[in-house]
């Protein structure tokens, strides 16, 4: 068949919105996997990990998944997300690394910020330590550009040097979508295959692919306390203040994350059709609803991801 002879595009062979952008992930995952030698996948159980850990699954296949599965654990967790979790990473059948935040306060690598106190910054200190432990010279993990300015700078192959830091001056082009993921002795790159999805994707993707996700995504009756625009769930590192009144709402969480300082949103979306509804309604961004360590500053990221954070 010449040229001219190709058939024409039709509805039924153009590739959708969401095969674009995951025949564009697929892409990025395998370039990784062909150039790197020892990469991993973060996984905190959250929904974008969980695309990612199916793209990686579906990019590689029919081969049994090949990749070491990361999760950076604060100790203020969501106990719903740890036992989804394990739940994934063992029908997975691969290895489980957990970075742990409580150890590294232990060994004195970090100090630890008091009862209640976020630990999210924390966890750059035991993510690069697992990294140089294990010898991982890729990390693939499931930032998004629409979620923060500093992720919107940050390219799809991030490259961190010996000491881990992101530096936003020094960072490869990436025309034509090609990738150079060559890493010295001691470096390493953060891999982010759905840079380009949006919240709003992830879900739709979610939908259509039948994926699983914790239970705290939808909505459930949950204790809370409103602070700073937003409901904490009551636990053992947030409890009421002086002026707080405890009450049972019905909430669900666009985003997990340390257990003290990421909350939920009033909802009824019980399932991944009423949640597209609600979100495709919504004009706040998931962390600066329900992020309290993202939402005052412009900077707090930026700042963290320069010490090594996601």
């Amino acid at each position: 068949m010449t040229l001219t002879e190709l058939p024409p595009t039709t509805a039924a062979n153009r590739l959708d919105h969401l095969d674009a952008l995951e025949s564009q992930a697929i892409f990025i995952i395998r370039e990784v996997a062909a150039e790197l030698r020892n990469p991993v996948v973060l996984f905190s159980g959250g929904k974008d990990s969980v695309v990612v850990l199916h793209l990686v699954a579906k990019a590689l296949a029919p081969a049994p998944f090949p990749f070491a599965v990361m999760h950076v654990d604060t100790g203020h967790n969501f106990q719903e997300v740890l036992d989804f979790r394990d739940l994934v990473v063992g029908k997975l059948g691969t290895r489980l690394v957990v970075a742990s935040v409580q150890e590294s306060i232990d060994q004195g690598r970090c100090a630890d910020p008091g009862t209640g106190a976020s630990r999210n910054r924390l966890q750059s200190v035991s993510l690069l330590d697992a990294i140089a432990e294990h010898g991982f010279d890729a990390c693939f993990g499931g930032a998004r550009r629409d979620e923060d300015k500093a992720r919107a700078k940050e390219r799809i192959l991030s490259f961190r040097d010996e000491f881990g830091q992101w530096d936003p001056r020094n960072q490869r082009p990436e025309l034509w979508h090609l990738y150079n993921g060559r890493v010295r002795p001691g470096e390493h790159v953060r891999v982010f295959p759905i840079s380009d999805w949006t919240e709003l994707d992830v879900w739709r993707y979610i939908e259509r692919e039948g994926l699983d996700l914790p239970s705290i995504y939808f909505a459930h009756e949950r204790e809370v306390v409103a602070r700073d625009g937003m409901f904490l769930a009551v636990n053992e590192w947030v409890r009421p203040r002086a002026n707080e009144i405890a009450e049972v709402r019905t909430v669900r969480f666009r985003t997990v994350g340390d257990a003290s300082c990421t909350g939920a949103v009033a909802s009824r979306a019980s399932n991944v059709a009423e949640v597209i509804d609600e979100i495709s309604a919504s004009r706040i961004t998931e962390r600066g609803a329900t992020r309290a360590d993202d939402r005052f500053s412009d900077a707090a990221m930026e700042d963290r991801k320069r010490e090594g954070y996601f």
